[in-house]
């Protein structure tokens, strides 16, 4: 049994979900302080998390259209592999089987288990554990049911934005400090451009919707809407949030508060605000953990498919009685457990933010190729503005580029020989077929 017959049951509000779940985690309720301090004034924080969001937007704009060309799963990986050629898209799949997906959801399940501590102490080692514990729960659900995945991730959905509606409701309505100007605060940052490159930060994610085309009841129609609807509502939430917070507490405090959004529902809220604000979060990092385990596992499942990686014959089958990829979801846990227990999430998802951000932009780029290919009438969606919404989303994307290399250019150039290791997988693999 292949992907070909993966049951087509998530629904468009679960796609919705998806996107907005895997997009909102853990940062707007912590990222404010830091864009405020880069931006150097409150007016131009607002700015810098619009700007990332119409950066956001055009890219999603524009892989909506090459997603409703190819409505297959395993999202990017399937794209660049149609249009650029096969060795690319295994490249990406090799990196975001190995590592990527594995390390994202490791250090999600950490950061949930960490913010359980708030309620009950846990030591390094308990942190862990219970880290291993949710996502053995989640690998559970996924494998006896896409739908159960679906139906977590809706629910998850609905409970992270609870809190977030309050704070921006009671914090547009109650707050008084009403600091929103164009002001220099008396804390230099690193300018406008790096405080548009955090909040890009905190858009990240949408892209994951693409790995469940295929379980889409009618993915051409459905996936635009549902990447369109879901980064336009995100972008809509994270802009009135941060408005009413800049409404409740004056910018250079918010700047340095560790965690605002805990500091502001303690103003709103009083003692049992901080509390409100970690179960709020605990929900928002559990859920983006759901939809990373559910979208991740495509990719090797449609590895497995084209015998790009060893072991294909395993990772391609499903699941007999429940038609889920169990054995890519399987797989997927076991590297997510070692790296939990190594703790090396974080480094290793440095390593490859530079070059996950090169197919990304390729991803985006693909407009142009695909258009050349495929005529007018065969597409069910097309970019609005082509090609300035595409131009765009490339810009913002070279602007990371940019910046990873100038913060970060060691990592960079590691994370491209990570990636170059594949090569002769990719070759040996292809001698066999």
């Amino acid at each position: 049994m292949t992907q070909q017959n993966l049951k087509k049951a998530l629904t468009f509000t679960e796609a919705i979900s998806l996107v907005i779940g895997m997009i909102i985690g853990s940062g707007i309720f912590l990222k404010p302080g830091i864009v405020f301090k880069n931006a150097g004034s409150p007016g131009l924080g607002i700015l810098a998390w619009i700007a990332g969001g119409i950066i956001t937007l055009a890219s999603a704009l524009t892989i909506a259209e090459i997603a409703s060309a190819i409505p297959k799963t395993g999202g990017l990986y399937i794209y660049l592999e149609e249009l650029y050629g096969e060795i690319w898209g295994f490249l990406l799949g090799w990196v975001q089987t190995v590592i990527a997906y594995p390390a994202a959801i490791a250090a999600l399940a950490i950061a949930f288990a960490t913010f359980s501590s708030y309620f009950i102490p846990l030591g390094d080692l308990g942190q862990k554990i219970l880290a291993t514990c949710a996502l053995g729960f989640l690998l559970l659900m996924n494998i006896i049911s896409t739908r159960y995945g679906g139906v977590i991730q809706t629910v998850s959905t609905v409970g992270k934005l609870l809190p977030i509606l309050v704070i921006i409701v009671v914090g547009l309505i109650k707050g008084e400090a009403h600091d929103i100007h164009f002001m220099q605060t008396s804390i230099e940052g690193a300018g406008f451009g790096a405080a548009i490159l955090g909040t890009l930060w905190a858009y990240d994610g949408w892209i994951g919707v693409t790995n469940v085309a295929g379980e889409l009841k009618n993915p051409s129609k459905e996936l635009p809407r549902a990447i369109v609807l879901g980064v336009g509502t995100v972008i809509v939430v994270y802009v009135l949030v941060n408005l009413a917070i800049l409404n409740v507490m004056p910018a250079l405090e918010i700047i340095m508060s560790q965690r605002p959004a805990s500091a502001v529902a303690s103003v709103l809220l009083g003692s049992g605000g901080g509390a409100f604000i970690t179960i709020g979060i605990m929900v928002s990092v559990f859920g983006a953990m759901n939809g990373y385990v559910m979208t991740g596992s495509r990719v090797p499942l449609a590895m497995g498919e084209r015998n790009h990686l060893p072991f294909s014959n395993f990772l391609k089958r499903l699941h007999p009685s429940f038609g889920t990829p169990a054995n890519a979801l399987m797989i997927q846990f076991l590297l997510s457990i070692a790296y939990i227990f190594s703790g090396t999430f974080n480094t290793l998802t440095d390593l490859l933010i530079f070059v996950l951000w090169i197919f990304f932009v390729m991803g985006v780029g693909g407009i142009f190729i695909l258009r050349k290919r495929v005529s007018k009438e065969e597409r069910n969606y097309e970019v609005p503005l082509y090609p300035i919404v595409p131009l765009i989303g490339i810009l913002g994307g070279i602007y990371i580029l940019y910046s990873t290399i100038v913060s970060s250019p060691m990592n960079s150039f590691i994370g491209i020989i990570i990636t170059l290791a594949g090569i002769p997988i990719f070759y040996y693999l292809k001698k066999d077929r």
